[in-house]
């Protein structure tokens, strides 16, 4: 197999810009052939419809991130939807009390496979500064998580880096991991059939 090649196109004024890396595989004369789990892998991790489930301060630095500044769609994130069952990426900005892990599992159940979960900031990931009766330590007591960002709120940068480790992790992963053993004994000790 070759080597990934940058994919490259002329813009109006004749400059040559690079668009992105294509998956291995073998490039001739008017064709590209790649395996469809390389293609697949690469259509999904461009293309993140992010669910925010925003409580406390973490989502003001999502706001920041998704703005002019930071802009999270140059990542391939841009469209923010707030129905689980169009959304793939469910990300768990603050404090999560005890009574709302409920709605955090059902909302992580209503979207379709395959989901990823990003927990953003202490409070998500660990339960922060908050360790009361009425604080979940961590929604990986709930939902299993793929990606912790850290900090007490994280800045945008760092909310940033933990999509692009998402993007990572969605562009790598075998189209039957979601069918494997292992996966499916993951979902059914966090009691998800």
């Amino acid at each position: 197999m070759a080597r990934p090649v940058q994919y490259n196109v002329k813009n109006e004024g004749g400059k040559i810009v690079t668009m992105g890396e294509l998956p291995d595989g073998h490039m001739g004369e008017g064709f590209f052939a790649s395996k469809l789990s390389d293609i697949v892998g690469l259509a999904r991790k461009n293309s993140i419809w992010p669910l925010p489930f925003a409580t406390s301060c973490c989502g003001i630095e999502f706001m920041a991130t998704m703005a002019s500044h930071y802009d999270l769609a140059r990542f391939g994130s841009e469209r923010v939807g707030f129905s689980p069952r169009q959304c793939d990426l469910l990300m768990v900005m603050g404090t999560i009390a005890k009574k709302m892990a409920p709605v955090v599992k059902q909302v992580y159940l209503q979207m379709a496979e395959p989901r990823w979960v990003i927990a953003v900031g202490a409070c998500a990931s660990s339960g922060g500064i908050f360790d009361s009766y009425s604080v979940l330590q961590g929604i990986d007591q709930v939902v299993p998580v793929d990606v912790y960002v850290p900090g007490c709120p994280p800045r945008p940068e760092a909310i940033i880096d933990g999509v692009m480790k998402i993007q990572e992790l969605v562009g790598n992963e075998s189209l039957r991991r979601r069918n494997s053993d292992r996966y499916k004994a993951l979902l059914e000790s966090y009691g998800i059939q």
